[in-house]
């Protein structure tokens, strides 16, 4: 029987395994280093990760691979553990100083649960008991290689995130959707026409103006924002217009208005869908003249400015309802960009973590390196409900709680894993029968449980007999 000492990195496996190896679904071929004091089981291994597609280098002398690896690292150290001149732990030890980022399995045929500690602790990927199979080989180096490519992934988003936190305001990501985003800042930014951005809340609507801005010819000039849902309308028509002195009580001396703080520039009024209707023809006025009056005021004020607004509202649906002005609609809906939501947007989590990651651990002067990939892998799955800015919140908290180099799943919120949070995505087809969709969800919900079938079970309200019948039915196995 296989014995398991779960840190989620490392297992002592024994040949008589009763599970089937999980392979991976994504091949990856690595540069392997094979050395053993047996000529035998070289033999053997390097047959059997070669028909795998691997590039096999083998040795029955350590000291010999130590001076090849110094000259030539791989990916992969698959060693024995009891050899002459060098032992298989300080195989492991030389060569994670040359080369920390080498996974190393280590292989004996005297397995103890306390050598099998030690090499945990001293940094091995797996400690791999003889006799073993050939499919326990194949499956134990695809899963280094597939941690090996997510350590990389890892430190390649801290290096971009960290890239783009030093420049001008960007929208993070590298998905289809945020691309095309990032082209239509792009491309509309020098025009100086007027953009609605639409989008859920928590979407970066704000970021996205402050980057039309940064990228436009008004760059150098001011860009104020103002939120329309957060004042009455008096109050909305005193911080946009300004007043001159003694227009009404308490007013002393003149006051600027946001309008006239931000010619030359960008204003960007937010939630514009919660502007009053009244305060909605005295800004479409602004926009026709080109010109506007304190409260209070006689005199026109001349205004040059690029007005950006956003809304999470549906404006084109107030419009028909009669609560939103149809003519200021395609006064301010001259660009419109859309923002989408971040469960649209899942290969950027990554990226948008490390980005938060590196401002918090500034901020709070903490020595954080990584996420974990059980952490990284639950915020990837999960369907937030406040896109980035609740991202942002969840990073923010890990960071304050953790209290070592890496951030894991017990330093995230935790309701982040409850499972009502995960939300079930139909598949593209429209076409499935029953059949086909109850094997889609079933499958699901196999997936964000762990394969746990009691807790799977509970989920799709059966008992656990009737999802063992669906789960022969459906072969998901």
């Amino acid at each position: 029987m296989s014995r398991i000492l779960d840190d989620k990195r490392f297992r002592v496996i024994k040949h008589a395994m009763n599970s089937k190896p999980q392979i991976g679904q994504d091949k990856r071929t690595g540069q392997i280093i094979v050395v053993d004091d047996d000529q035998i089981a070289l033999k053997n291994l390097r047959r059997i990760l070669e028909k795998a597609g691997h590039h096999v280098s083998t040795f029955n002398n350590p000291l010999r691979a130590l001076k090849r690896f110094e000259q030539m690292p791989c990916d992969i150290i698959i060693t024995d553990l009891k050899m002459p001149y060098l032992d298989g732990l300080s195989l492991l030890n030389k060569a994670k100083l040359l080369a920390p980022s080498v996974e190393v399995i280590l292989v004996t045929g005297f397995a103890s649960l306390d050598s099998a500690i030690t090499a945990t602790r001293e940094g091995a990927f797996y400690y791999l008991a003889k006799p073993c199979s050939p499919e326990e080989v194949v499956n134990l180096v695809d899963q280094a290689l597939e941690q090996k490519f997510l350590k990389q992934e890892s430190v390649n988003s801290r290096v971009e995130a960290k890239t783009m936190s030093g420049s001008f305001p960007v929208i993070i990501g590298r998905s289809s959707k945020i691309m095309c985003v990032q082209e239509s800042i792009r491309q509309i930014a020098p025009s100086g026409s007027n953009v609605m951005i639409t989008g859920e809340s928590g979407t970066g609507k704000e970021l996205a103006a402050r980057a039309i801005h940064a990228q436009s010819l008004r760059a150098n000039g001011p860009f104020v924002a103002f939120n329309c849902g957060a004042f009455t309308e008096e109050l909305i028509a005193n911080e946009l217009f300004g007043h001159e002195k003694e227009a009404f009580t308490g007013a002393t001396s003149n006051r600027q208005g946001l309008l006239e703080m931000a010619n030359q520039g960008t204003l960007f009024l937010d939630e514009i869908g919660d502007m009053p209707f009244s305060m909605q023809i005295k800004l479409l006025r602004v926009i026709q003249e080109r010109e506007f009056f304190r409260v209070g005021g006689t005199r026109a004020i001349p205004l040059d400015v690029r007005i950006i607004a956003a809304t999470a509202k549906d404006l084109k649906a107030a419009v028909s309802e009669g609560m939103f002005r149809q003519d200021l609609y395609f006064r301010l809906n001259v660009v419109n960009i859309v923002l989408p939501r971040l469960c649209e947007r899942r290969e950027d989590i990554p990226l948008l973590a490390y980005h938060m990651l590196e401002k918090f651990r500034r901020s709070m002067k903490k020595d954080i390196a990584s996420i974990s990939k059980d952490a990284l892998e639950l915020l990837e799955n999960y369907y937030f409900p406040g896109n980035v800015r609740e991202l942002e919140n969840i990073i923010e908290r890990a960071v304050a709680v953790c209290q070592d180099s890496i951030i894991k799943v017990s330093d995230l919120p935790p309701d982040l894993a409850d499972l009502e949070f995960y939300s079930y995505e139909r598949p593209d087809s429209a076409l499935l029968n029953l059949d086909e969709l109850e094997q889609d969800y079933v499958r699901h919900i196999l997936k964000i449980t762990g394969g746990v079938r009691s807790k799977a079970a509970e989920i799709l309200g059966i008992d656990r007999a009737s999802l063992w019948r669906k789960i022969k039915k459906y072969n998901l196995e």
